[in-house]
């Protein structure tokens, strides 16, 4: 995570945070997801990670990686 920087708060919701975050190399933009870990929240991201990645479509931003720690999911996605 030390690879990117904050540049703002998307919003916040039940189960997490978005930001919107710079890579600090390529200065490359993306939005990452905070999702707290428990156990029916994670049955249902690796739900939304599973269509996510199938999804191609101009309005829809494309799905780039997820980082998994002990108390929390980090997905990111980028334009």
């Amino acid at each position: 995570m030390e690879k990117y920087e904050l540049v703002k708060d998307i919003g916040s919701r039940n189960f997490g945070v978005a930001r919107l975050m710079r890579n600090k190399e390529t200065k490359e933009l993306v939005a990452m997801k905070y999702i707290e870990r428990r156990h029916k929240i994670d049955e249902n991201v690796v739900r939304e990670i599973i269509n996510h990645r199938s999804l191609r479509h101009p309005n829809i931003i494309r799905f780039k990686e997820v980082i998994v720690f002990n108390y929390f999911i980090i997905i990111i996605c980028w334009e």
